[in-house]
């Protein structure tokens, strides 16, 4: 009777957590997708924050944007040693998520218009953990550098970021220093 028990109890158990991944929760006898999609978005932006805070202290070693992790975040979005990485880092935290987009070394295509946030958001607090940030340059006149928000506290934004200071590593950046946020997520 208690191997019955504890095989209804295994079934059960795989079936809510299929239900919960496909959207289909229960909730007081009826089904309530919204609330199992944001769980689920959740869950997933504390996998991508764990994924790259998991990085934190990888180095360049051997020259100018090179050495093995960060080949392995370059071979991402099919590139060789050599090029600026922040871009294919923050794809590649995705991509070990499950994600397939964002997937690009290329930090401008991490924001296009449609999933970056307005003003009014970002001032309502929408921005939220595993989203990614952009810094502009004056000089190149384009986005030149990306990195997931771990969150926003105060005006400072704590990040996790690649190809910063030619590692992997968490910093504080005033909000002021922002020029776009993205959702890849929601």
């Amino acid at each position: 009777m208690a191997t019955i028990h504890s095989l209804f109890l295994g079934f059960l158990s795989i079936a809510l957590c299929i239900s919960a991944a496909t959207g289909n929760a229960v909730l007081d006898g009826r089904c309530n997708n919204d609330y199992a999609r944001v769980r689920n978005t959740d869950l997933l932006r504390r996998q991508i924050d764990e994924i790259a805070a998991n990085e934190i202290g990888v180095r360049e070693t051997g020259g100018e944007n090179k050495g093995p992790e960060i080949s392995k975040y370059l071979a991402y979005v099919g590139l060789d040693e050599g090029y600026e990485w922040c871009a294919a880092f923050a794809s590649w935290c995705y991509g070990q998520a499950g994600l397939s987009m964002p997937r690009s070394a290329w930090s401008p295509a991490h924001f296009p218009k449609a999933r970056c946030y307005t003003k009014v958001q970002f001032l309502k607090g929408d921005v939220r953990q595993a989203d990614l940030f952009a810094i502009y340059s004056s000089q190149l006149k384009r986005i030149h550098h990306v990195g997931l928000v771990k969150v926003i506290k105060g005006s400072l934004l704590i990040s996790v970021e690649g190809n910063s200071h030619d590692r992997v590593e968490s910093r504080r950046r005033p909000l002021a220093t922002i020029y776009a946020i993205a959702n890849w997520i929601d």
